[in-house]
């Protein structure tokens, strides 16, 4: 992912995100559902470790399917995502659940009062310049032994606007594969799990995501 210095980046990185993914909801949901992707098994293996009732914020949850609807089963799940059709989607689709119409990098949320945060294909929306604390502000937000399930741009480092991504411009940004495991350590919190995994994305070919399990300290 090059660099690119332009005005959509620097001045309006995020509403790009919400205006791409309003305009592109249902047409995301049709193509994410034909990418052979690991989130499953990635957020069994996380709710296999949570005590039934857990407190679980989901942020950037989309329209709620299947990672919500999945951790709503047996947890308190509050989704948070930065496109007003998503959350609207996602509460249809995902009644038992709460949701936010909001921007992750902004949200309060009280120290030590969650049990889990998942962070899935957010943080490749999150300008790099705020990526950094949004992870720090994550591992403050977990209890003792609370989990982050995470994933990240496996590529170089840099920020690019996409004219057309399924139909929409979208921002993106990746600190560099090798940036995160240090940040997440840095954020107080023991990686259990950490893969390089690729996958093949309809129209875009093969992309690659460093997906990160995490535990805060007991």
């Amino acid at each position: 992912m090059g660099e690119l210095a332009g005005r959509a980046v620097a001045r309006e990185p995020k509403e790009i995100v919400a205006r791409g993914y309003d305009a592109i909801a249902l047409r995301y949901a049709e193509w994410a559902g034909r990418i052979d992707s690991p989130t499953l098994g990635w957020v069994r293996d996380l709710d296999a470790r949570l005590a039934d009732g857990s407190d679980v914020l989901e942020l950037g949850c989309g329209r709620g399917v299947p990672v919500t609807r999945e951790l709503a089963r047996r947890h308190r799940v509050t989704g948070v995502d930065i496109s007003a059709v998503q959350v609207e989607l996602a509460r249809h689709h995902v009644p038992e659940a709460s949701f936010v119409h909001a921007d992750a990098s902004e949200l309060v949320v009280a120290e030590g009062s969650l049990d889990a945060v998942v962070a899935l294909f957010l943080f490749g929306h999150v300008p790099g310049d705020e990526q950094r604390e949004l992870i720090t502000r994550i591992g403050l937000w977990l209890r003792p032994s609370g989990h982050v399930l995470a994933t990240f741009g496996a590529g170089e480092p840099g920020e690019e606007v996409v004219d057309d991504w399924l139909g929409a411009p979208m921002f993106f940004a990746s600190l560099g594969r090798d940036a995160y495991p240090a940040l997440v350590r840095e954020a107080g919190l023991e990686i259990v799990r950490d893969e390089v995994v690729q996958q093949h994305e309809p129209g875009h070919g093969d992309v690659s995501f460093r997906w990160l399990l995490a535990r805060a300290e007991s």
